[in-house]
């Protein structure tokens, strides 16, 4: 995401006085803290920092090798992005086995319609491998004999391949809290449906039974609280009284490939931000499509509507 602040992101055991070993450093480096944020969870201790480097009395080097020691002295991983990194930002694609949004961000990508690149694709299975290949991207799998991931091996190819954005494309594993600490707010996910409804496996299953007649999907970042994060685009069809999963699905998978497109982009523009566990968009952020069509606007009744009746009543 575009911003003039350095972002600082720290991981590791959790222990008393890290946060202030690692605020001190910044300080004595005369580095304004603009924003902080903590966290512990299964025992992971995270804390993100935005801050002013402008004044700082130090290089950019000697900042990140200064924060690079003491990680290593209190057993942290340190990782240190300057608002020039990123003047192309890398994306990082995980994929299970089913292609529709991977192809999505690929045609995207061909198009020049992304704003980013695609540097690398991730997988807990090999099925999407040709896909990658057939577009000039490496590809990696990270899967064992029953497709869990290898969380390590996964880690060092997002840090190898150095990822700002982490794009779950129909990835079909959980990423724990020392992947998603690592990726705050750099991960989007897209569910099956229109969450909070809904949520974990067999999305659509869960809505044929529950007898809706709108559906949809959610594109969201990820956070430590499995389908809960912040909510960024949402797409919604009907439900026939005949439908069954096939058709559920192909009325969602086209979506779900919009839908994650746009938050992908609305991310990579720098117009989404989140403010505790909302995301808001920004003025310039109305070109974008968060949930229904405008022209739904037209069909909607705009009336009745609470309270009018008694104002006639009071008029007679």
């Amino acid at each position: 995401m575009t911003t003039d602040l350095t972002e600082i992101t720290v991981v590791g055991g959790d222990d008393t006085g890290l946060v202030a070993r690692v605020t001190t450093l910044l300080f004595e480096r005369g580095i304004n803290i603009e924003d902080v944020d903590q966290a512990v969870r299964d025992g992971v201790f995270r804390m993100y920092l935005a801050v002013d480097t402008s004044e700082m009395v130090c290089t950019r080097e000697k900042l990140r090798a200064d924060l690079h020691d003491l990680g290593d002295e209190l057993g942290l991983d340190v990782q240190v992005r300057f608002p020039a990194d990123r003047e192309t930002q890398q994306i990082a694609v995980l994929v299970t086995k089913e292609s529709h949004c991977l192809e999505a961000l690929f045609e995207a990508w061909a198009n020049d319609d992304l704003g980013a690149d695609i540097g690398v694709v991730i997988g807990n299975h090999d099925d999407l491998r040709p896909l990658a290949e057939h577009y000039g991207v490496p590809f990696h799998d990270v899967g064992t004999e029953n497709g869990r991931q290898n969380e390590e091996r996964l880690l060092d190819l997002l840090a190898e391949y150095d990822a700002d954005l982490i794009v779950l494309a129909r990835y079909m594993r959980i990423l724990s809290p020392n992947v998603v600490f690592r990726y705050e707010d750099r991960i989007i996910n897209v569910h099956p449906s229109l969450l909070p409804a809904f949520p974990g496996a067999e999305a659509y299953r869960q809505a044929l039974e529950e007898g809706v007649r709108v559906a949809g999907v959610t594109a969201h970042y990820v956070t430590t609280d499995l389908d809960q994060g912040p909510i960024i685009t949402q797409r919604a069809f009907d439900v026939p009284d005949d439908a069954d999963l096939a058709e559920m699905k192909a009325r969602g998978q086209p979506l779900e490939a919009e839908a994650l497109l746009e938050a992908v982009r609305l991310h990579l523009n720098g117009d989404v931000s989140v403010h505790r566990g909302r995301t808001t968009v920004r003025e310039n952020g109305t070109g974008y499509q968060l949930g229904l069509p405008a022209e739904v606007d037209a069909l909607t009744p705009d009336r009745p509507v609470d309270g009018i009746g008694s104002a006639v009543a009071e008029d007679d």
